[in-house]
């Protein structure tokens, strides 16, 4: 496979400010990678610095096997950029907006109107045509918002928090649209505060902390770190007798946000949970198989917040 994008050992400051520790990252062509952290961990600057809008102080970015400091403002054809807030002019019509961004990118005539036919069917946005973009639903605006990313094709999509705005149903449609361009060969950068969506939409992922990317590969890979293949939440008012209980049983035991969770060696049912903690006074349990969300638990300080799931 030929590498979309590949950062190396990459610096930036702000001033004093370590912001980017020596990051680096390699996306393949037509992989979904996703970058994952907590706020002010670099996330931003790092497609600030892929997107053309920022510099970098140190190290090497490449797009498309081309040094990113050597395309200047070609690499802002290369690159559609998609982020949380809608930037796009409420008074026009859905296609104004794509003829309007296909004209800035220097798309002829011809193109214009067959890209942006193209993106008004595959983004259903046909019923809405006579509907200024200002009248749209938060969804809506963020799926004409994700078309007019693309309308110019990018060898690279850059989504940053594409869902973070939206309700829980638009956010499971931009999904459906998402998994379509991932389906099709689109190569993605991603970031997100919903795991969930990194573990359905990425075929990757990096979890990055400090400037820095603390670990990364497929979502089996990080699951595969985890020591345990189930995690069983628990409360009791006699946590110390549950805390023993387990960890005389094997299981190793998390406490996050005075939540007791339990690693399990494999899946059992909450009656076999029950009965090998019985006479621990538990009052609740739940048990679900390991996600994204416990691989970040594990790997971040217990202090850290986790991001929110569906």
């Amino acid at each position: 496979m030929n590498a979309s994008l590949e950062i190396n050992d990459v610096h930036k400051w702000f001033g004093s400010h370590h912001v980017l520790d020596g990051f680096s990252l390699r996306i393949e062509s037509g992989e979904v990678v996703g970058l994952l952290g907590p706020n002010g961990c670099g996330k931003s600057t790092v497609l600030n610095i892929v997107s053309k809008l920022l510099p970098y102080d140190l190290g090497q970015v490449r797009l498309m096997g081309k040094p990113l400091n050597e395309l200047s403002y070609r690499a802002r054809e290369l690159v559609g950029v998609c982020t949380q807030h809608c930037a796009l002019y409420p008074d026009l019509f859905p296609a104004e907006n794509l003829h309007f961004f296909a004209r800035l990118y220097g798309l002829s005539e011809k193109e214009r109107h067959e890209r942006v036919a193209e993106l008004m069917r595959i983004f259903e946005l046909e019923n809405f045509a006579k509907t200024r973009v200002g009248q749209l639903s938060g969804g809506w605006r963020q799926r004409l918002h994700l078309a007019v990313s693309l309308v110019h094709k990018p060898k690279l999509l850059v989504l940053d928090e594409p869902t973070a705005a939206v309700d829980l149903e638009a956010r499971m449609d931009l999904w459906r649209l998402i998994e379509g361009l991932r389906d099709s060969g689109t190569t993605i950068l991603l970031t997100s505060h919903h795991l969930a969506e990194a573990q359905r939409l990425c075929s990757r992922v990096a979890l990055m902390r400090d400037g820095k990317v603390l670990a990364a590969g497929s979502v089996p890979e990080l699951l595969a770190r985890m020591p345990g293949q189930a995690v069983a939440k628990v409360q009791s008012v006699d946590g110390e007798a549950v805390v023993q209980r387990a960890l005389g049983l094997g299981w190793q035991v998390r406490q996050h946000a005075d939540q007791m969770r339990l690693l399990l060696p494999q899946l059992l049912s909450l009656r076999e949970i029950v009965d090998a903690l019985d006479g621990t006074k538990v009052s609740a349990v739940s048990v679900l198989p390991v996600t994204l969300d416990d691989v970040y638990l594990e790997l971040m300080d217990d202090e850290l917040t986790p991001p929110s799931t569906i």
